[in-house]
């Protein structure tokens, strides 16, 4: 490093500028921005939680705030709408905001209903087929057939910009729609040497998008706070590799809170040690949530885990096959401990019943349909914005909540970030 040509000190030429504030859109602006708004949270009397370290709580007569930031955009809510309008008061003489009800977020379209929330990605989704002229196109009920999608077959795609770039569009698309992710991740593999065949898949999601652009997940309230979780297995189901996809689904009472789907690192021997396998990554997820619930001040009993392979439940509950699983013996035993430690349950569920089917093989339109159903996919309600009137008893945070994107107050820039300006959430993604 060296001083700019035509800035040179003479009297000293082997030095260097010391930066003294971080200038936004400068390399070490997100770390700096990140920790004056941490430390300023904190002497609020908020505590960083572990498990997400950009969530913050606060707790104080048994009234709870919480802060979700995401850079210089932040969520608040909380049980005591005093407790809210007061730290937006305190931000607000610290910081330079832009408050508001919480509409848009990240892209994300956020409608208050009677009964919670429904979250979509509608606007985003119009954008994608405008942008590959599917607007007109004939609709699909279905993303996807049930057969195998190949690898080399048919000729390649001459476009393969645009393919990289509607399929990484339809990733973040996934963010409400969990009735593709496993289309989209099927695509995605062909990533590097597209063919017309894959092309060819990905209109035809883009066809069950012209169908479906409103849908997105509906949050309402639920009187159980139980962990429930579906996982599922497809042995040897990928035909190049003969490696296995398990996918899981999980909700808090009746509400999808988090799902994946993944192919394993390795080749399973039997459809059983696939369905393990994917236990064990359930299990660790599992952990995860219960100790940001944990942290959200938020009790609940040992979360049920439902397989719908025996095999697989009975390796949990009798060590006496331990002596069969040798070859899968950590995933063996990280699962042991949890259940003997009364920390996760697994109950059988038949396949009939099994939600998870959707993340990891392609489903007839029937099955299709009824697993998106139970990943509570629906239809953005059919009501003007002002024209919902919420109760806060059955809304519960709902009424309280704020979005807010805020910088460095302007009078203060000199000896903290310079000004940062308001930046809107629709323009990401």
């Amino acid at each position: 490093m060296s001083q700019p040509e035509g800035f040179v000190d003479p009297a000293y030429p082997n030095h260097v500028c010391h930066l003294k504030c971080a200038l936004y859109g400068r390399k070490q602006a997100p770390r700096a921005w990140s920790h004056r708004l941490g430390n300023f949270l904190i002497t609020l009397g908020f505590k960083s939680c572990q498990s997400d370290t950009a969530l913050f709580v606060r707790t104080w007569n048994q009234q709870l705030v919480y802060v979700l930031v995401y850079v210089d955009d932040i969520i608040i809510t909380g049980s005591s709408p005093s407790m809210v309008q007061d730290l937006i008061s305190k931000l607000g003489d610290e910081f330079a905001i832009k408050d508001g009800d919480l509409n848009f977020f990240l892209g994300i379209e956020v409608v208050k209903t009677p009964s919670g929330l429904h979250l979509s990605q509608a606007k985003y989704t119009l954008d994608i087929l405008r942008k590959t002229n599917m607007v007109a196109a004939k609709p699909m009920p279905t993303p996807s057939s049930t057969e195998t999608l190949p690898k080399d077959i048919g000729p390649a795609f001459e476009d393969v910009t645009q393919y990289r770039s509607v399929v990484g569009a339809l990733q973040y698309l996934t963010l409400t729609r969990p009735d593709i992710a496993f289309l989209v991740n099927r695509v995605c593999q062909f990533m590097h040497n597209p063919t017309e065949e894959h092309w060819a898949a990905v209109k035809r999601i883009l066809r069950y998008l012209k169908d479906t652009i409103a849908f997105g997940l509906q949050f309402q309230k639920s009187k159980s706070i139980q962990l429930s979780t579906f996982t599922d297995a497809d042995w040897a189901g990928c035909p190049q590799d003969r490696r296995s996809t398990s996918g899981y689904c999980i909700y808090l009472g009746s509400n999808l809170i988090s799902w994946s789907f993944k192919k394993q690192h390795i080749v399973a021997r039997s459809s059983t040690e696939s369905e393990y396998k994917g236990l064990a990554n359930t299990a660790a997820e599992l952990i995860w949530i219960q100790q940001l619930l944990q942290d959200l001040s938020i009790t609940t009993l040992a979360p049920m885990l439902y397989c719908d392979n025996i095999g697989a439940t009975y390796l949990v509950a009798n060590p006496l096959f331990h002596v069969y699983t040798k070859h899968i013996e950590i995933d063996y035993h990280f699962v042991r401990e949890q259940v003997a430690a009364n920390r996760l349950c697994i109950r059988f569920v038949p396949s009939s019943d099994q939600v998870a089917d959707i993340f990891t093989k392609g489903l007839s339109g029937l099955r299709f349909r009824a697993r998106r159903d139970k990943l509570t996919v629906s239809n953005r309600p059919l009501r003007l914005r002002g024209s919902v009137t919420a109760n806060p008893s059955n809304l519960n945070f709902q009424s309280q909540l704020n979005v807010i994107t805020c910088g460095p107050s302007p009078t203060q820039s000199h000896k903290k970030l310079r000004d940062v300006p308001t930046s809107s959430p629709l323009k990401r993604g």
